[in-house]
């Protein structure tokens, strides 16, 4: 356990996590409290997946660091979460398929009981495969799961909040492969042309999809030279999962906008990171592991903050 976990009221922030209290205002700014939050959130991905077997445990491993950085370090949002996201950073998830990572930090954000994550793909439940909007979950804005929509979906938000003189920014994260999906190029053209500045469009770049690496199945080639072309300010974040990299990046990435152009980071990150046999390689994509192989993953990250 964490020892010097924030007080949330008479509840310890062990306590909030282990038994799933209601939406209380979480802010950890502590290096160390936010890596323990990261092994913890792997350890959710993996029994997540392992229950139902089915889920994606390999990008929601390596975007773990991103998302606890952009929900714990970078984004102003209101705990009371509500759809029109007036006066508040925003959040769309393109690659819905890694759900279970999101799910995680929604959830250890305060959005929702963490305990509900015991409901994963389940009959009935909020935590579907691929998130979705007709149930209600706190922190989910649009149903995602069909690649290419979500930077289209992010713009138009963004210009809502132009027009409506909102000053807070959109976030939205897209996996590689996805750039494959011609959608993407229409709406990066458009961001541009549009002088789109309050947009932050993350790629994760960790050359893997369903069917195999990227360069396999379609080479993206120079996507950092692609995205200049269409006249955004582009950022690399060498480290994607070294979590202080990654706050750096984000918040080098915030401090550019305003300035007429759409933001773009290239996150390198390792599928399947923090799990040996998982990493840097495709397999794990979508595939759950078994109880033995879960034991395994589980030794790799040992509990932290409790577990759901």
């Amino acid at each position: 356990m964490v020892n010097n976990c924030s007080r949330i009221g008479f509840v310890s922030l062990v306590e909030y996590v282990t038994f799933g209290a209601e939406k209380p205002n979480i802010r950890m700014s502590d290096l160390q409290n936010l890596e323990a939050l990261v092994t913890q959130v792997r350890r959710d991905i993996l029994r997540q997946v392992h229950k139902v077997n089915s889920g994606h445990p390999g990008g929601s491993l390596g975007c773990a660091e991103f998302f606890v950085a952009l929900y714990q370090e970078l984004m102003d949002r209101n705990e009371d979460f509500s759809m029109d996201g007036k006066n508040e950073d925003i959040f769309f998830l393109s690659n819905g398929h890694i759900s279970p990572v999101f799910y995680s930090v929604l959830a250890r954000s305060g959005y929702f009981p963490v305990d509900e994550l015991n409901t994963f793909r389940l009959l009935n439940s909020r935590l579907q495969g691929h998130p979705t909007t007709h149930e209600g979950l706190p922190g989910v804005r649009i149903a995602s799961g069909s690649l290419g929509q979500g930077i289209s979906a992010a713009i138009g938000a963004a210009l809502s909040k132009k027009l409506n003189n909102d000053s807070h920014l959109v976030y939205t994260l897209c996996g590689d492969g996805e750039l494959q999906e011609g959608q993407n190029w229409e709406a990066i053209m458009y961001a541009a042309g549009n002088k789109i500045d309050n947009l932050v469009v993350t790629i994760d770049l960790n050359g893997q999809q369903i069917d195999g690496s990227t360069d396999n199945v379609l080479p993206m080639g120079n996507i950092k030279g692609k995205f200049q072309a269409f006249g955004w300010d582009v950022l690399e974040i060498e480290k994607g999962n070294d979590l202080d990299a990654v706050i750096t990046g984000l918040k080098n990435a915030k401090s550019r906008t305003g300035n007429g152009k759409p933001i773009c980071i290239l996150l390198n990150t390792v599928m399947g990171n923090g799990v040996d046999f998982m990493m840097h390689t495709h397999a794990w994509h979508g595939k759950a592991p078994n109880d033995e192989q879960l034991k395994v993953a589980l030794s790799q990250n040992p509990i932290t903050l409790g577990d759901y």
